[in-house]
């Protein structure tokens, strides 16, 4: 038995073409492009094309008309059940007993879909849909998106969403892509297992965290010293939210172009939040000098994203729309490698007793 890596952190699971996070250099690429090319000059749906197909055309395509059995408005709650259901109601085949071709175009499909309950959560349950004709005057999938929520699109809200979803739409093997993979490991529909890697998005810890940094932000906002802020923070055994990441040793890429996107867009919390950075980056360096703590994707996510009006509790799921096209890819990726993925646990448990010892 190999030596135990908590949380499986630094161990090499598979080989993989989609995305490489540059480390060291502070930049991320799908499929070799580095997203400062990409972002701004290709749609999200594009986008999605590179990842999954290698090529920007088709891409995802335009979403077919559907309505969910239930909307609560939870959305991540929602599109996870619906994903779900997705499998019975298309009469999905499994991975295992289709061809890559119908398992491309079965994820194409679910990704388009998956943004449309996305957006039909957000609405509620207690409003009538958009009509779908209007929705289909969306250019864009982000400006479909903001259609089918709102019944209207402002542009500076298009270019906010789409510069997230850009820059979201793939980072290698985190939580929810490790668990798409499992699932799609087992032979599953493409169903089942997007709508588990939405399971493991929902956590604070992956998805839900530029939720945090928005409340972070407000709190900052209402103090007359940002500095003695953030120290009283940390004093107080409190966390920094948007800082620090388990891959890059520099500036997460995403932050620095989603930084720029707010200030191009005129965000109102661009002064304070870049001031909060200014202050935290200097008083990490100060108490961690030899480790490197630099902001990561969360942070100026939360800042764009508010730019869109996108209320916090929505972020999780927004992210899942951008991942639906690093899903679709990585599950493409499991499919050929066609290996169950099995690791082992090391047992450190109770030695061999007798029942009435317990």
């Amino acid at each position: 038995m190999s030596e135990v890596s908590a949380g499986l952190e630094g161990v090499v699971a598979f080989e993989t073409e989609i995305a490489e996070p540059d480390r060291e250099g502070g930049a991320l690429r799908y499929r070799g492009v580095d997203i400062e090319e990409l972002v701004g000059s290709k749609p999200f749906e594009q986008v999605w094309g590179l990842l999954v197909d290698q090529r920007f055309e088709p891409g995802m395509p335009v979403e077919e008309p559907y309505r969910p059995a239930r909307i609560t408005g939870n959305a991540p709650a929602d599109l996870q059940a619906a994903t779900a259901g997705l499998s019975a109601e298309w009469k999905l085949g499994q991975l295992i007993d289709i061809s890559a071709e119908q398992a491309r175009d079965d994820l194409a499909r679910l990704s388009a879909t998956m943004i449309s309950i996305v957006a039909q959560s957000a609405r509620g349950p207690e409003r009538a849909p958009v009509d779908e004709a209007e929705v289909a005057q969306g250019a864009t999938a982000a400006e479909r998106f903001l259609l089918r929520w709102h019944g209207e699109a402002d542009p500076a809200h298009v270019t906010a969403i789409d510069s997230y979803w850009v820059s979201a739409a793939e980072h290698g093997l985190n939580a929810s892509t490790f668990t798409a993979r499992i699932v799609a490991s087992t032979g599953a529909d493409c169903g089942a297992a997007m709508s588990s890697a939405v399971g493991a998005l929902s956590g604070p810890l992956h998805g839900g965290a530029p939720t945090r940094v928005l409340r972070m932000l407000d709190e900052a906002a209402r103090v007359d010293d940002i500095g003695a802020y953030v120290k009283q923070l940390l004093d107080g055994g409190g966390r920094l939210m948007g800082f620090g990441h388990r891959v890059y040793r520099a500036e997460d890429p995403r932050a620095r172009l989603l930084r720029r996107t707010a200030r191009q867009l005129g965000s109102p919390r661009c002064d304070v939040a870049e001031e909060l950075e200014r202050v935290a980056l200097a008083e990490l360096h100060a108490r961690k000098p030899d480790r490197v703590l630099a902001t990561n994707v969360e942070f100026w996510s939360a800042v764009v994203l508010d730019i869109a009006g996108i209320p916090p509790d929505l972020y999780p799921a927004l992210f899942a729309c951008a991942r639906v096209a690093g899903w679709s890819a990585h599950i493409l990726e499991q499919k050929r490698e066609a290996k169950l993925i099995r690791p082992s646990a090391k047992y450190v448990g109770p030695a061999p007793r007798s029942l009435s010892a317990v």
